[in-house]
Parts: C-alpha cells; sequence; structure tokens
C-alpha cells in the first residue's frame, strides 16, 4: 500500500499548498455577496460554511468519484498518483474559480458565464453540449442509486420483482421533483448535512478497513500483476491518455462540478467561504476517490473464488465478476460498491456503506435537475415568482428523463453507452470552463498566475479531442490520427483564448481588467 499512501500524501500537502495558491491568485474580499445582494428565499439563500461545503460536496460527489476510480483503477497502480494530482492541478482549480467567478458575476450559471467571457458562438456550443450532457448527468444519476438500491434489497432479503424496482424508480424521481422545484434551504439545507456525514463515515470505514485489512496491492515500483490480472497490459491496450481521464472524471476534474459551484456559488455567505466551499469540497472528492480506487485493487487481490473480485474478458470487453450463492456471476461497476463493503466491513457494514453511496448519486441527480431548471429560467428570462412557474420548467426535464431511462433499460448495453458518452460530454464541459477562467485570468491582468487554468486547460483538450477522434463509441480513428487531431486543437484553442482575453464583451480590444 506503500502506493497508495504516497498518493494520500499528496493530496493532503497538495490540497493545503493548492488552496492557498488558489486564494491568493483570486483574491476574495469583504464585498456582499449575491445571497446578500440578490435574496429571493429560493436560490438566492445565505448559508454557514460548514452547511455550504456539506452542499456542494454532495452535489458534486454524485457517481463519479466511486464508479470513476472502480473502474479507473484497472489501468494499476498509477492510479494512486493520478487522481491525486490531477484533482489539485485540475479539479479543485476548476470549481474553485468556476464558483468564485460566478459568485462575482451575481450567480450567474456556467452557461451564462461562457456566453460572457467566450461570446456567443461558443455559448451556443457548449449550450448544445452542456443540455446533452446534463440530461445523461441526470440519468446516470438517477440509475446507479436505483441499480444499487435494488442489488442491497435481493442480497439482503432476496427481494427481487419489476413491481418493487419500477418503484424504486418512481420514488426517486418523484424526490429529484420536489427538491428541484422547492427552495433550496427547505430541503436540500436540512438533509444534505446528515447525508454528507453518512457518506465521510462511510468512507473513512472503508479506509480503515483496508488500512488494517492486510489486503495486497500492485506498487508502482513493483509488479503491475495482481492475482492473474495485468494492470501494465490494461495501461497499454486501453489507451491511458485519454481513457483514464475520461473514465476517472470526479475524482479528477468534471465539468459538472462548473453547474453544481454555480448554484452553491449563490449561497454563499462571503467570499472568503469559497476556499472551504469549493477548493476543499473537491479535494474530499480526491480522497473518497482513492479509497474506492484501493478498496476495488483490493478485491482484485482476493478474487471471485473468495468473495472479491476477479476480471475476466468476454465480448470484448473486460467484466467484474464476484460470486454470488456460490456461483461466480458477472456483475456491474455499481454492484462491486457492495462488493468492497460487505466484504471489508462485513454484511451490516456492505449494506450502510452501499446506502452512503446510493446517496451520493442522489444528492447530485437533483441538483443537477435544479441546474438545468434555472438555466432555462435564466435563457428565457423567466422569474422565480411562483412554485407553478418553477414546476412547468422542471416537469419536462423529468419527461425527458423518464424516456432516457426506458432507452437504457431496453437496449442490453444501455448503460454502458449512457456511462461512456455521459463522461465524455462531462469532460468536455469541463474545456469550456476551464478556458472561461484563462480567458478571466486575461481580461483582468493576472498573468502571472494564468498557469494555473492554462495547464488543466491545455491537458483537457488533449484529453477530450483524442477521445472523441480515437475511442471505438465515438469516431473509432486510429490513435495516432487521433493524437494528431488532437495537439492540432490545441494549438487553435490556445490562440482562440488569447484572442478573446484581449477583447471586451463586445469584442473590442482591451489593455487593462474590464471584468
Amino acid at each position: 500500500m506503500i502506493t497508495f499512501f504516497a498518493g494520500l500524501a499528496i493530496l493532503i500537502v497538495g490540497g493545503y499548498l493548492g488552496a492557498k495558491v488558489c486564494t491568493k491568485a483570486f483574491g476574495p474580499d469583504d464585498r456582499p455577496t449575491p445571497a446578500h445582494t440578490d435574496g429571493d428565499g429560493s436560490d438566492y439563500v445565505p448559508m454557514k460554511k460548514w452547511k455550504n461545503s456539506l452542499i456542494n460536496f454532495l452535489n458534486i460527489a454524485g457517481t463519479g468519484p466511486i464508479l470513476g476510480p472502480i473502474q479507473g483503477v484497472l489501468f494499476g497502480p498509477i492510479a494512486f498518483i493520478s487522481i491525486p494530482i490531477g484533482c489539485i492541478i485540475g479539479g479543485a482549480v476548476h470549481d474553485y474559480f468556476v464558483g468564485m467567478i460566478s459568485c462575482r458575476e451575481n450567480g450567474k450559471t456556467v452557461p451564462m458565464l461562457v456566453r460572457k467571457f467566450l461570446g456567443n458562438p461558443a455559448y451556443f456550443v457548449f449550450l448544445a453540449i452542456f443540455l446533452v450532457g446534463m440530461m445523461l448527468v441526470i440519468t446516470v444519476f438517477t440509475y446507479t442509486p436505483a441499480d444499487l438500491t435494488i442489488s442491497v434489497v435481493h442480497d439482503s432479503i432476496g427481494l427481487s420483482s419489476p413491481t418493487f424496482s419500477t418503484l424504486v424508480y418512481v420514488v426517486i424521481i418523484i424526490y429529484f421533483l420536489l427538491s428541484a422545484v422547492l427552495p433550496i434551504d427547505k430541503v436540500i439545507g436540512k438533509i444534505y448535512p446528515l447525508f454528507g456525514m453518512m457518506l465521510i463515515l462511510a468512507t473513512f470505514a472503508i479506509f480503515i478497513g483496508l488500512f488494517f485489512g492486510g489486503y495486497g496491492m500492485a506498487e508502482l515500483f513493483g509488479s503491475w500483476t495482481l492475482n492473474g490480472f495485468d494492470f501494465a497490459a490494461y495501461f497499454t491496450e486501453m489507451h491511458f491518455v485519454p481513457v483514464f481521464f475520461i473514465t476517472v472524471a470526479c475524482g479528477i476534474l468534471s465539468g459538472f462540478h462548473a453547474t453544481q459551484v454555480c448554484l452553491v456559488s449563490r449561497t454563499l455567505d462571503e467570499e472568503r467561504d469559497g476556499t472551504t466551499v469549493f477548493h476543499t469540497s473537491m479535494v474530499v472528492e480526491g480522497f473518497v476517490a482513492m479509497i474506492w480506487a484501493a478498496g476495488t485493487m483490493a478485491m482484485i487481490g482476493i478474487g471471485a473464488a473468495d468473495s472479491g473480485i476477479t476480471m475476466v474478458f468476454e465480448n470484448g470487453a473486460w467484466a467484474f465478476t464476484t460470486t454470488i450463492d456460490g456461483t461466480v456471476e458477472k456483475i456491474s461497476a455499481t454492484t462491486v460498491v457492495y462488493v468492497i463493503g460487505s466484504k471489508v466491513l462485513g454484511t451490516f457494514g456492505g449494506v450502510f456503506a452501499a446506502v452512503a453511496c446510493i446517496l451520493l448519486p442522489i444528492t447530485s441527480g437533483d441538483t443537477a435537475i435544479r441546474a438545468v431548471r434555472m438555466t432555462m429560467m435564466e435563457i428565457t428570462g423567466a422569474k422565480v415568482d411562483s412554485v407553478k412557474t418553477v414546476f412547468m420548467y422542471t416537469l419536462p426535464i423529468v419527461i425527458l428523463l423518464i424516456i432516457a431511462l426506458t432507452f437504457v433499460k431496453i437496449f442490453p448495453d444501455g448503460f454502458h453507452r449512457l456511462w461512456m458518452y455521459f463522461a465524455l460530454f462531462n469532460q468536455q464541459m469541463a474545456v469550456f470552463a476551464l478556458a472561461m477562467i484563462v480567458v478571466y485570468f486575461i481580461r483582468r491582468g493576472m498573468m502571472k498566475t494564468l498557469w494555473i487554468p492554462a495547464v488543466p486547460f491545455v491537458f483537457y483538450c488533449f484529453v477530450t479531442v483524442s477521445y472523441l477522434f480515437g475511442a471505438d463509441i465515438c469516431l473509432g480513428a486510429p490513435w495516432w490520427l487521433a493524437y494528431t487531431v488532437a495537439a492540432i486543437a490545441v494549438v487553435a484553442m490556445i490562440v482562440l483564448v488569447i484572442k478573446r482575453g484581449r477583447t471586451d464583451d463586445e469584442g473590442q480590444p482591451v489593455t487593462r481588467s474590464s471584468v
């Protein structure tokens, strides 16, 4: 576990130093926040820092920091180093600056920020990506908690029927509808702290169990083979760059987070709260990702025969297997959560960990719907003047969700494709958000610290374009061609972003800060 603990050290020290660097670069001050200047009793509501931090953490910590690392750790022990480094220089930077810029811009949603800083052409492209991506997010964050709930109930008490499965989906969707319509402090602000405590407790319990359990793990400078599974071969064949960084997403960097921190920016009591609410929350999510990645590797070390996990290659893809009722069966990445919890913590602990992980996507799905609703109202100029108005904007989103879930259930590989497209759109949103931050820095004359958002912006431009061209579910071009196109795209994007940064909102040249 040497590599794993080295990664945790990088995350803790890097998180502490990174928070100081980002805060100094942005310079939060005593100006009143949108929660005070634009308070409406619904979305603009001042909240205490500790509660806001938990809310933001639960908002951003959806399925990503669990299912992403569960699949991403198959690339080997390098995941234990890539996750913390990426989290510090990518995700934490992205979340902090998007949240703080939104706060300075009266709580604008990320599409509106893209429109202001990148211009209308970029805005219309982003809006299409945003709407499709967010519907994929909402669908993923409905399917995964429902699937895990059904699995836990079946394994615990043997209950399994189409009626029960349908009921689970109906309950989650009704909750989503209510939480998206009612004022943020009436539902989200009251129940999220409890959910947050459950998740943190479950994660630490898994961590302690792994620490004292003596589980075997592959090391960065040791053998990359564990219980017959060759991590090195997977690393090479599956193309670490870009696939790993698309797969892990939320544990490293996620465009979905931009939609959530903008929502929370409307509830900051003061600007200085942003360091804890945005930056630290992302670092904590990186910790969650590390734990579940370690848990998955530990289960591979045990093997399916002993109620752990064994990887098998079937129908052109790798799949997880475990022992269920004495028979080795293929399982989804969602069920791996229950396997880890049960093996490390026992039956009761496994159920508790599973319940906590069920709450993760639910507490992201509801705010994802809320973010889409807020964006649509912002685009059309509608006011939050009544519950009826909010409901009318929320209902079409729920109807589209039901249609998407139906398609996922009809096709055998529906969820696999859903997850992969969700991940791609997710990182495409992140590229636009990072580009917006770079433009903000240039316009404010923050050239000495421009490298802070520029590094992840350049890297994820390369990642998303190369994946779009090379991945089998996309264009499927030869990888050498995908990398070449990506390199050219990076240069073009840098030129466009610098050019935009040197003009104001009307496209006129600027020589100093105009924001």
